[in-house]
């Protein structure tokens, strides 16, 4: 049997990683004592690698695939293949931004106020490159941790950071003035690998089935019996990803009725839909979406 060697993000994606994966069917079993996790896939060999490096891996072979920030991938410049975009983040599903931040009283407004500044980020490289585009002359020094608070305290004119809803940032008195790109993880694959069937295969089915559980996040499927009286109208009032379904209940002039909706309208769906003839409403969870 060919087996896949796949990156896992080690950190901050790491629980939400696991948990995408097993919406689409796969058990992730983590050890604190092992970077080399159970799945429970014969054909997969998974390994706990921080996100940084996971793009260094995946080009040299040593890893076939696996799960990184592309703001990683832009970092370390790497040449890998990008299989699909899966949007989510530790805390969220919304992409994270990484964002060119100072003090509140700072006089930096643009890119050019930075002129022979400093600046702190863990993204150095990409850092670098991106002011050396703009003819911007800056001194780009890596942090280790704690990047907000060395441009609060003063130590740096400004930090890059990376913020999904930039309150951290804003915490530390700091104030975005600029927003460099954003960043999702991303299921990349080495060229190599790729070229073999067997793991081509593997990489487009995880592919396939993440990007699957992801677009069945923040949706539901309800179902509920309707009176053919009421029929045409409950349907009409169903938002639904093609036509809901519809079926005739047994020997009966009743019909069961099941969509997918957004999560969020069932609220004010389903009292609609009592008003209109529907009973025995059912909502139900997703896990995949294909």
């Amino acid at each position: 049997m060919e087996i896949l060697k796949l990156g896992i993000p080690k950190g901050s994606l790491e629980s939400a990683t696991i948990d995408l994966f097993k919406k689409a069917g796969w058990k992730i079993t983590t050890s604190a004592r092992s970077y080399f996790p159970s799945i429970d896939d014969p054909s997969l060999r998974c390994m706990l690698v921080r996100a940084q490096e996971i793009a260094r891996y995946v080009e040299s072979g040593t890893l076939d695939a696996g799960i990184t920030g592309k703001d990683w991938i832009l970092e370390n410049n790497t040449d890998v293949e990008v299989v699909a975009d899966l949007v989510y983040s530790k805390a969220s599903f919304q992409p994270t931004r990484w964002v060119l931040a100072v003090p509140h009283d700072s006089p930096i407004h643009t890119l050019a106020d930075l002129q022979g500044k400093r600046i702190a980020t863990e993204l150095v490289e990409y850092t670098r490159r991106y002011f050396a585009e703009r003819q911007i002359t800056v001194d780009v020094e890596f942090s280790w941790g704690a990047t907000e608070a060395k441009a609060a305290e003063g130590l740096v004119d400004a930090i890059v950071e990376v913020t999904e809803s930039g309150s951290t940032i804003r915490a530390h008195g700091l104030k975005i003035v600029w927003e460099l790109f954003t960043s999702t993880p991303q299921l990349i694959a080495n060229r190599t690998a790729l070229r073999q069937s067997a793991k081509r295969d593997k990489i487009e089915q995880i592919a396939l089935l993440l990007q699957g559980a992801l677009a069945a996040e923040a949706k539901v499927g309800i179902k509920m019996n309707v009176p053919k009286e009421h029929l045409d109208r409950i349907v009409s009032m169903l938002p639904s990803l093609t036509a809901p379904t519809v079926s005739s209940l047994y020997k009966t002039d009743w019909f069961a009725v099941e969509s997918v909706i957004s999560e969020e309208v069932v609220r004010e769906l389903i009292p609609r839909l009592i008003k209109n003839g529907a009973v025995g409403i059912i909502e139900y969870p997703l896990n995949k979406i294909v």
